[in-house]
C-alpha cells in the first residue's frame, strides 16, 4: 500500500483522497505501482489548480460576463466533487466559492454601473429632446438643420434603454426633426414662389430696359431708368442664376442708353463751352453801356447785343446764372434809367410833386406857428404833441423834395 498527506492506494489498487468528510474513492489503478497512481491523479489536481487560477485572473482582468464565469466555476466545482483528483480538494471548493462572490461582486458592480450609465443615457437622450423641440421652432435653416444632424450622431452613440422609454423619447425626437423638416420645407417652397414671381416682375424690366436704350429722349428715359431701378430693388431676388442673367441685360440695357447720352452731352458741352466764351464777349460789351448816358444809343446797342445774344444758344447749367444774371444787371440799369427820363419829363407827375410839396410845407408852416402860439401861452403839452406831429409832415416833406429834384428842381 502506498500514501501521501493527501491520498492513498490499498492492496486492491483503489485510490483514496482525504477530504473534510473523510477519504473519498478517486479511482481504481491497475496499470502500474501504486505511487504511480498518486501521481496521476496529483497531475489531475493540478491541472484543476491551473484553470482555477486562469478562472480567477480572467474574472479579475477581463470582462468576463457573470454568466460565462458561472458556468465556468460549475464546470471545475463538478471536476472537484466527483473526486478525481488527489490534492487538498477543500482548498479548491474554497478557492471557488470565493470567485462566486467576487463574480456576484462583480455583477452588481455592472449592475449598478449600467443603471448608472442608463440613467445618464436617459437624461442625455431627454436633453437632445428637448433641444431638438426648441430647434424645430428655429427659422436659422441651415445652422439648425446642421445641428440636428449632430444630434441624430450623438443620440446613435448613446445606449438604448428599455423599449418603452426609449421608443418614447425616439418618437418626441423624430417627432421635432419631421417639424422643422416640414416648415423648411415650405419656407423654400414659399422663397422659391416669391423668386419666381419676383424673376417674372424683375423680366418685365428687363424688357422695358432694353427697349429704351436706344432713345434719345434723354431727360425722361434717364428718369424712366431711375424709377426701373427703384421698381427693381422692390421686386425682391429671383433665383441665383435668373437673377444674375437679368441683372447683367438690366444694366446692359442702361450701359447703352447711358453711355450714347454720355457721347451727345460731351459734344454739347463742348458746344456749349464755346457759346459761354461768345456771351462773355457779349456781357462784356453789354457793361461798357452803364452808366448810361445817351439812353436812346444805349437801349438800340443792347438791343443789338441781346440779339447776338439769343442767337448763339446754349451755355453749361452751371455757368448760366451767372452770365444771365451780369445781361439782367445791364438790362435793369437801362430801365432805371428809362424810368428817372420818364419821370423828369412827365409834366403830370411833376405838377402833382410840385403840389403835394406846397401841401405839406403849408401845413409845415402852419404847425411851426401853432408850436410858438401854445409855447407862449404856457401850453406845453399842446406844444410838444403839435412838435412830434411836425417831425411826421417834416419828414414826408423832405422825401416830396427829393422827389421834386427828380424832375429838374
Amino acid at each position: 500500500m502506498s500514501s501521501d498527506p493527501w491520498g492513498r492506494v490499498d492492496e486492491t489498487g483503489t485510490v483514496y483522497v482525504r477530504t473534510a468528510d473523510g477519504e473519498q474513492v478517486v479511482g481504481s489503478w491497475q496499470a502500474g505501482s501504486p505511487e504511480e497512481a498518486l501521481a496521476y491523479f496529483e497531475r489531475k489536481y493540478e491541472g484543476i489548480v491551473v484553470e482555477i487560477g486562469l478562472l480567477e485572473r480572467r474574472v479579475k482582468t477581463t470582462d468576463l460576463s457573470a454568466k460565462d464565469a458561472t458556468t465556468a466555476i460549475e464546470h471545475l466545482r463538478q471536476q472537484v466533487d466527483e473526486h478525481h483528483a488527489v490534492g487538498d480538494l477543500d482548498a479548491l471548493r474554497k478557492r471557488l466559492d470565493a470567485l462566486v462572490a467576487t463574480v456576484e461582486s462583480r455583477r452588481e458592480e455592472r449592475k449598478v454601473q449600467k443603471a448608472k450609465q442608463t440613467d445618464e443615457a436617459k437624461h442625455a437622450k431627454e436633453a437632445l429632446v428637448v433641444e431638438a423641440e426648441e430647434l424645430a421652432q428655429s427659422e436659422q435653416w441651415r445652422s439648425a438643420g446642421e445641428r440636428l444632424r449632430a444630434l441624430v450622431d450623438t443620440w446613435k452613440g448613446l445606449p438604448r434603454l428599455d423599449r418603452k422609454s426609449d421608443d418614447e423619447l425616439w418618437h418626441r425626437f423624430s417627432h421635432a426633426r419631421s417639424a422643422f423638416s416640414k416648415r423648411r420645407k415650405a419656407h423654400f417652397a414659399s422663397l422659391d414662389a416669391q423668386r419666381e414671381e419676383a424673376r417674372k416682375a424683375k423680366e418685365k424690366l428687363v424688357v422695358e430696359a432694353e427697349a429704351l436704350s436706344g432713345s434719345t429722349d434723354w431727360g425722361a428715359t434717364a428718369a424712366r431708368y431711375r424709377d426701373l431701378m427703384t421698381e427693381w430693388k422692390a421686386a425682391g431676388r429671383a433665383q441665383r442664376e435668373a437673377e444674375d442673367d437679368l441683372w447683367n441685360r438690366f444694366r446692359g440695357a442702361q450701359d447703352v442708353f447711358f453711355a450714347a447720352r454720355g457721347e451727345v452731352f460731351a459734344e454739347r458741352d463742348a458746344e456749349q463751352g464755346e457759346n459761354l466764351k461768345l456771351k462773355e464777349e457779349l456781357a462784356v460789351e453789354a457793361e461798357k453801356l452803364v452808366p448810361v448816358k445817351d439812353l436812346k444809343a444805349a437801349r438800340a446797342a443792347f438791343r443789338a447785343i441781346n440779339e447776338r445774344w439769343e442767337a448763339i444758344g446754349h451755355v453749361p447749367r452751371d455757368a448760366r446764372p451767372k452770365i444771365e444774371g451780369r445781361m439782367q444787371a445791364v438790362e435793369r440799369a437801362l430801365q432805371e434809367a428809362e424810368e428817372s427820363e420818364w419821370r423828369r419829363t412827365n409834366p403830370e407827375a411833376r405838377a402833382r410833386a410840385e403840389g403835394l410839396t406846397g401841401q405839406l410845407q403849408a401845413a409845415v408852416d402852419k404847425l411851426r406857428t401853432q408850436i410858438d402860439t401854445a409855447r407862449a401861452a404856457g401850453n406845453n403839452a399842446r406844444a410838444d404833441k403839435l412838435a412830434r406831429e411836425l417831425e411826421g409832415r417834416q419828414a414826408l416833406l423832405d422825401q416830396a423834395l427829393k422827389g421834386l429834384e427828380e424832375f429838374g428842381g
